[in-house]
């Protein structure tokens, strides 16, 4: 690649670290981003020129890296990238940093353009994992950086990496564009809670790409962002990874709304998971509604419920369901999930 020139809006003949920068910008990046960005300071401030391969030279980082962070910076709007004919970068505007007036709203949002009344919106990304080849694998086992990688993992995970394995971290590097040290973080969480299966692995990393996570720090506080008891319901539920926005609302709904204890809660998701294994959460959640108008409370309310129930049932005839009578059976032992899921599919 050519060398380019970086230059600066609003010049001065020092080099400066913004304080807007060090409150609210380093905290999120890692180790390269930070190295990378001051070093473009750095540079900038002496008037000399670089290119990505001196930049990766001077940080022994490989040229992918040094563009990640560099596109990093450009999303995050302290630069911006300017490319030849050939697509190849030909300079770098380092952008003046302003500070925002709101919290978690980026300086200078007001600025992105936005589609027109009848431009399609952007194509979603495709996170799909590609197979790699033999080839391409060995290459990534033998770079000294991705090789790294590799024993990492294998320490957390306590034994080598089959090739699949290697596949998948390949992916979230390669397709992904995780860093070194979000794969790092990726791993050491999910060993962390007890998960080595590479399979809830890649579901977590997919939920981080989705949810645009590129640091430790980020995937950190989106970790923490729910109590722990919303992940006991989530495992209760046979469902791995981190929760959806709407799994998070029906247990916020049955914690704070309905006022219910953990262990009716997952009283209702055993009931559920014994029951069926499609619209769990919704099946959880009319249970629980059905006991909350029966003022459940505690255990015992719902082994008397169970005994009322088996009691009627026994001494009367089995009727047909009726529309106002499809969740009336949801506060006892046998539920009839067929109508259940009838009435949500209709929805």
């Amino acid at each position: 690649m050519g060398h380019f020139k970086i230059y600066q809006e609003n010049y001065a003949d020092v080099t400066v670290v913004s304080n807007i920068f060090i409150d609210q910008y380093m905290k999120d990046a890692n180790d390269a981003q930070l190295k990378i960005y001051l070093y473009l300071l750095r540079v900038m401030g002496a008037g000399l020129c670089t290119s990505v391969s001196d930049i990766a030279d001077q940080f022994n980082h490989t040229e992918k890296d040094v563009v990640r962070a560099l596109k990093y910076w450009e999303k995050n709007r302290l630069l911006s990238l300017e490319y030849d004919e050939g697509k190849n970068i030909s300079g770098i505007r380092l952008l003046s940093i302003v500070k925002s007036p709101i919290k978690d709203v980026h300086p200078l949002a007001s600025v992105v353009q936005l589609p027109a009344k009848n431009e399609a919106p952007p194509a979603k990304a495709d996170l799909s994992k590609p197979v790699y080849s033999l080839d391409q694998l060995k290459e990534f086992q033998n770079n000294e950086e991705t090789a790294q990688i590799i024993f990492v993992a294998e320490q957390y995970i306590g034994r080598p990496l089959s090739p699949s394995e290697i596949n998948t971290i390949l992916f979230f590097s390669d397709k992904l564009g995780f860093s070194e040290d979000l794969i790092d973080y990726l791993i050491q969480y999910c060993v962390g809670r007890e998960k080595k299966d590479f399979r809830y692995i890649e579901k977590v990393a997919l939920s981080w790409a989705e949810a645009g996570i590129t640091t430790p720090g980020q995937a950190s506080k989106l970790a923490g962002k729910y109590d722990k008891i919303v992940y006991d319901i989530m495992k209760a539920l046979g469902k791995p990874g981190t929760p959806t926005k709407a799994e998070a609302g029906f247990a916020t709904k049955w914690t704070k709304e309905l006022g219910f204890a953990k262990e009716i809660i997952l009283e209702a998701c055993s009931r559920t998971v014994m029951a069926t294994d499609k619209h769990r959460f919704e099946y959880a959640d009319s249970i629980l509604s059905s006991w909350a108008k029966k003022n459940v409370r505690i255990k015992a309310d719902i082994s008397a419920l169970d005994e009322a129930y088996a009691k009627n049932k026994s001494s009367a005839p089995r009727l047909q369901n009726t529309s106002s009578g499809q969740f009336n059976q949801f506060m006892h032992t046998n539920y009839d999930f067929e109508a259940l899921e009838k009435e949500i599919l209709s929805n």
